[in-house]
């Protein structure tokens, strides 16, 4: 008898986690590899908070995110850019409202090999790595090397910015071998003594070193002040002004414990 009131509270205990489960609240969130470490660490302390709660979080670049927007196929788009005029136009005729939630600041950061001498670099110089112009590290003071180009893919967040700050426009030369997150980029990186890329400021570490641009460090001062030329604002998009669960955990992410979150990843607070 008591073997078989056991089976009935084991049976009883699993119907009701699949019961939980099955009626469960989601928030899908999919976008910028950039905020992801943001978010990913944002979704897991308030689903802490609120355990009847399930968010889903993945990469795969901005442009992927505002495209799952459009589609229909995520709550919450996170974007390391401001939408583009084609992606609005796109929503409209979709019957979609894009609406923005500024949640950081970020700096986008040429970085190198740590056995590398060179510590800073002009925007100028950059633009001419990047087109294929300068082609050797022994114009920039080094070894007589050919320079190994890093860069993201179009989809990218972090290649907007860089193609309308750094690039202004111009195409990245053929020859650069392209990355599709900021993580593959600093392991590009760190492998190869010759190799230059960039990435946002959160995925700084000890494996490579990051460039000054124009004699100006990127740092949160700098950033702040606008003294350092390559910084950009992180936003999450809602199709129209979020309400419940979404509102409240887009509210979380832009308040003090939301952006404590944010300087701990090594982003930028907005305050």
């Amino acid at each position: 008898m008591k073997i078989l009131k056991l089976k009935w509270l084991f049976i009883l205990s699993v119907l009701f986690a699949l019961y939980s489960s099955a009626f469960a609240k989601t928030i899908v969130i999919k976008g910028s590899t950039t905020i992801l470490p943001i978010v990913q660490r944002a979704a897991e302390e308030y689903m802490h908070i609120h355990p009847d709660l399930n968010i889903s979080v993945s990469g795969g670049g901005s442009g992927q995110g505002i495209k799952a927007l459009l589609d229909k196929t995520t709550d919450i788009a996170s974007s390391s850019r401001f939408v583009k005029q084609n992606e609005i136009k796109l929503a409209y005729k979709k019957g979609i409202l894009l609406v923005p939630h500024w949640i950081a600041i970020d700096a986008v950061v040429p970085i190198v090999n740590p056995i590398n001498p060179v510590d800073s670099l002009t925007l100028d110089q950059l633009k001419a790595i990047y087109i294929g112009k300068i082609k050797n590290w022994k114009e920039l003071g080094w070894k007589d090397k050919r320079i190994v180009i890093i860069s993201r893919d179009s989809s990218s967040g972090t290649y907007e910015v860089w193609h309308k700050k750094v690039l202004k426009g111009a195409r990245v030369t053929p020859s650069a071998l392209l990355q599709a997150s900021n993580g593959t980029v600093v392991q590009a990186v760190s492998k190869n003594k010759y190799a230059i890329g960039y990435i946002g400021f959160g995925y700084l570490n000890k494996s490579v070193k990051g460039l000054k641009v124009n004699g100006k460090e990127a740092s949160i001062v700098n950033v702040r002040i606008g003294l350092y030329p390559i910084s950009r604002e992180l936003f999450l998009f809602t199709n129209g002004w979020p309400k419940g669960d979404v509102k409240s955990f887009i509210h979380f992410l832009i308040t003090p414990s939301g952006q404590k979150i944010v300087e701990e990843e090594k982003y930028i607070p907005l305050y």
